[in-house]
């Protein structure tokens, strides 16, 4: 990443909490912190609309939706961070978090979480394909009209922040509390991504 990124001494305001947030939890900045941090009203923008998201849909749906995405298009990042909050927020188990970054939408999970995590995976990778049959599944599955706008909105906002992190080739740190075969696992969608393209 060549883009210079904030100091940590000195940091002041919003990017002074991105920054305290990760030291509290690990003991460093994680790169994409700091490469986020650069403009820190669209990381505030960006945080707003999450909050304003999960209300409706709840915290296991938006991980569920987040990590869907983030696998379709190989974001590590993500994969890794989203698979720690889930993990010790105990929304998914180690083996659910695995078969979700092996199979995805075919993993061994209920159907409601299938359809979310199939939603979010065709929204990152073909949306102008999509038809009212893709939200209908979520419909079919218990879904309100609301929560079908805000699992869009989940999968959308990842597009946005796992892109950008991709674009900048921000570095993929290594996320504490993962162990080796769960990390493996994440990891191999940002493998295969870089297999597709020659990386």
């Amino acid at each position: 990443m060549i883009v210079s990124t904030p100091d940590t001494d000195g940091a002041t305001g919003h990017v002074a909490d991105m920054y305290d947030g990760d030291m509290r939890t690990d003991g460093f900045v994680f790169a994409h912190t700091r490469a986020m941090a650069m403009n820190p009203e669209a990381h505030q923008a960006f945080e707003d609309l999450i909050h304003a998201i999960v209300p409706s849909i709840g915290v296991r749906t938006y991980e569920l939706a987040t990590l869907g995405a983030a696998r379709a298009i190989g974001s590590e990042h993500c994969l890794l961070a989203h698979g720690r909050k889930s993990l010790r927020g105990g929304l998914l188990d180690e083996d659910q978090l695995s078969a979700l970054a092996r199979e995805g939408a075919e993993a061994d999970l209920d159907d409601a979480d299938r359809a979310v995590i199939a939603y979010a995976e065709k929204l990152s990778t073909d949306a102008a394909a999509m038809s009212d049959a893709d939200s209908r599944r979520l419909r079919d599955v218990g879904f309100t009209d609301r929560q079908i706008v805000d699992i869009t909105l989940a999968a959308a906002v990842r597009n946005y922040y796992s892109r950008a992190l991709q674009a900048l080739a921000v570095p993929v740190d290594d996320v504490p509390g993962l162990s080796p075969q769960l990390v493996a696992a994440l990891r191999a969608p940002g493998d295969a991504a870089r297999a597709v393209s020659g990386g």
